[in-house]
């Protein structure tokens, strides 16, 4: 009679064992599809950054002549960001498009012409807008990367997330101290 306690007992530890691990592993995918969820939405509103910049240059180059290395500097910041592969590369491309388009913006400050042109004013119109939207986009791929290290790096859902390999994912930060200001687009 005892020995069927025991076995009980041992059998109900062990059901609660099982379920705490698929409720804990199905809990981290989850939440790592949040982050992947996330990074997506955010990464809908670079591509249509990107796909502005080209406009954006075109638009200077044709009143700029003198400006080439800040034209090619956009460019090449662009493609950076596009073609990086991890996350931290992601965030240092974005930073230094972010910042390109700032120096940009800065060069268009000397031709008035420019200021004035229609074009040019709804290509700035356009990247203020996602500025915006990559900024709410980013702040809730954080909100959600945050609440999946959280899941992965305490106990005991630790545990599972090293027997299945869930790693910590990293924020999308700005990079510099620069880029903490206000994007001043204005003309």
């Amino acid at each position: 009679m005892i020995g069927w306690i025991i076995l009980g007992v041992v059998g109900f530890l062990v059901l609660m064992l099982i379920l705490w691990l698929v409720g804990s592993y199905n809990g981290l995918v989850r939440k790592r599809n949040d982050v992947e969820e996330g990074f997506s939405t955010m990464d809908v509103y670079m591509k249509k950054r990107y796909d502005l910049v080209p406009n954006l240059v075109e638009t200077v180059k044709g009143y700029a002549k003198h400006e080439k290395d800040t034209l090619q500097n956009v460019v090449a910041a662009r493609s950076m960001a596009m073609g990086a592969g991890s996350i931290e590369d992601r965030v240092a491309g974005e930073t230094a498009l972010t910042n390109t388009l700032k120096s940009l913006f800065a060069v268009s400050e000397a031709y008035p012409d420019l200021k004035a042109d229609a074009g040019f004013r709804d290509l700035q119109r356009q990247l203020q807008e996602l500025e915006v939207h990559i900024a709410k986009a980013r702040k809730f791929y954080n909100a959600v990367v945050k609440t999946y290290n959280n899941k992965v790096e305490t106990v005991p859902s630790n545990i599972v997330a090293n027997m299945f390999g869930f790693k910590r994912r990293p924020m999308f930060e700005v990079a510099t101290s620069s880029e903490r200001e206000a994007v001043k687009v204005s003309f």
